[in-house]
């Protein structure tokens, strides 16, 4: 777990490193790349115990003039960036959801996408939502907050869908001093949990989101 005192120079190093890692100079006569990093939160188990903790999403967007798209590029070279089979259907989806949010046409991107974190190997569709907001702000311009991570499944038109291990993955939001956390309609408080008076255990501010325009006016710091 990460130390409260190191957080933000972890988070700074994250970010400087998941963005220089996908970086390449585009053609002198092609639009710039547009870049986003995002928070998201995955579980992993130590012995027993489920353990949950934050990691981070590189994103780069570029325009393909002879429209082939949707054209998705997994960078999964170096340590702690490899995904499964379900993680990159999760891609997908929030590809095509951010594209009908926008309502632009996934044919004209290449999205170029880079997981960082600590763990070998990451699986599982819980981190699409938060991908489908960053695309968004990628495109935009806008600015992420760095204190608010989402989890949820993202679908095609835009919902939040339900995920698992919620009581973990808010201790994982705690230690890396966020602020807010976000999770699907209905999840915050069920018969086996309740994230509220958790949240207020851990100074951490829990809210239910139901769609990915709900997300993305928590998350980001929306450009004029």
């Amino acid at each position: 777990m990460q130390k409260p005192r190191t957080w933000f120079l972890h988070y700074s190093a994250l970010v400087a490193c998941a963005t220089w890692a996908l970086y390449c100079p585009p053609p002198a006569d092609a639009e710039p790349h547009r870049f986003a990093t995002v928070p998201a939160l995955a579980v992993s188990l130590n012995g027993s115990q489920k353990v949950g903790g934050i990691h981070y999403i590189a994103i780069q967007l570029d325009r393909d003039p002879e429209h082939r798209g949707p054209t998705i590029l997994f960078n999964e070279l170096s340590p702690g960036s490899a995904v499964g089979g379900a993680w990159k259907e999760g891609i997908r989806t929030a590809f095509a959801a951010a594209a009908n949010a926008l309502r632009e046409d996934q044919r004209d991107w290449i999205l170029t996408i880079k997981n960082h974190t600590y763990n070998t190997f990451t699986e599982g569709s819980s981190a699409s939502g938060a991908v489908a907001v960053g695309i968004m702000a990628a495109w935009r311009g806008d600015t992420l907050r760095p204190d608010v991570v989402l989890t949820g499944e993202i679908t095609a038109d835009g919902r939040i869908r339900k995920v698992g291990s919620l009581p973990s993955k808010l201790e994982g939001a705690a230690d890396a001093k966020m602020q807010m956390l976000l999770v699907p309609k209905g999840e915050a408080r069920t018969p086996n949990w309740n994230l509220y008076a958790l949240g207020r255990q851990r100074n951490l501010t829990v809210i239910e989101v139901g769609s990915l325009q709900e997300a993305y006016h928590l998350m980001t710091t929306q450009s004029q």
